[in-house]
């Protein structure tokens, strides 16, 4: 028996062995948080999970509410899935229609508080689901890399409308972002409207990730997801870049960003204005969340939009 306060070798041993069980333990949940933490982050960002599709009694709604007509529209995208959309007419028609692209996560429903002032105004409007939303196909979301494409065809499609001489886009978000990368493609818009665009996807994912998590860790854990999706999907959605895109592009396009979105910070239509300051116009929407610059200015809004639209 030891008598009190003498210690003996095995309790020495002993302690060691319990440290570094615990340094042991520490390691292997850092390892397995490096890559769960990036793989759950990009299948996040690739798949809309519990997707919506919007009914076709919303489209008659609207239709009735504006005095216009509506049809479905179908298109056949690149690599062989298919797209859906409405297809809205006034009955006093401008000659003029607009595509209209929502953000991530949504479907075309969230744009019909565009809708509605178009149609009030004579234009035409073209609402699609973008590819991995709504009742659109397509299992994957690439923010630009495949939807830009898509969205040139749907320009072309509306194009060939009857009646139909000149088109607009008008984009919230991911959306926002998807129509500048469309300009690659030539879709022939006389003007588009980008409201709450990203510059980079890998910019606004740092971001985010580093809003969520430490601001330290953003650059590795981007990496990761970035390394997971392109051997896991063959798609490096990094290369998502509507600010390449708009470099030396002459289409006029008008940025709106609030200044309180949290979401996609303001710096990112900031840079998009100064890569190509002699084609594009920045509007900052005072305390505006993101995609709320029409809650918060409705009226102001409005105007904005259609005089960018009556003056290209």
């Amino acid at each position: 028996m030891r008598a009190p306060g003498e210690y003996s070798a095995d309790d020495t041993v002993g302690t060691d062995m319990t440290l570094k069980r615990f340094l042991w333990t520490v390691l292997i949940g850092l390892l397995i948080s490096a890559v769960s933490v990036p793989v759950f982050i990009s299948e996040g960002s690739l798949h809309i999970y519990n997707r919506i599709v919007p009914d076709s009694r919303a489209a008659d709604y609207f239709a009735r509410q504006n005095d216009a007509t509506w049809q479905p529209a179908v298109l056949k995208a690149a690599d062989g899935i298919q797209l859906q959309a409405w297809f809205f007419r006034p009955a006093e028609f401008n000659r003029a229609a607009v595509l209209l692209m929502h953000g991530v996560g949504d479907t075309r429903l969230g744009m019909t508080g565009h809708l509605q002032y178009l149609l009030r105004n004579g234009y035409a409007a073209l609402m699609p689901d973008a590819r991995g939303h709504g009742a659109s196909g397509g299992g994957l979301v690439t923010y630009g890399l495949k939807e830009a494409r898509d969205t040139a065809m749907w320009a072309q499609w509306l194009n060939g409308q009857p009646g139909v001489e000149r088109i607009y886009g008008l984009g919230e978000s991911m959306g926002a972002g998807v129509l500048i990368e469309s300009l690659v493609y030539h879709p022939g818009f006389r003007a588009i409207v980008a409201e709450c665009p990203f510059s980079t996807f890998e910019d606004v994912a740092e971001y985010r990730v580093g809003s969520r998590l430490l601001p330290l860790v953003a650059w590795p854990v981007v990496r990761i997801a970035s390394w997971y999706s392109r051997l896991r999907y063959g798609v490096d959605v990094m290369q998502a870049s509507p600010i390449d895109a708009l470099r030396r592009r002459q289409t006029p396009v008008l940025l709106i960003h609030g200044t309180a979105d949290v979401n996609i910070p303001p710096q990112e239509s900031r840079d998009l204005h100064a890569a190509n300051p002699a084609s594009t116009a920045l509007w900052e929407v005072d305390g505006a969340s993101h995609v709320a610059a029409q809650t918060a200015e409705p009226q102001e809004y409005r105007r904005r939009v259609l005089t960018w639209f009556a003056t290209h």
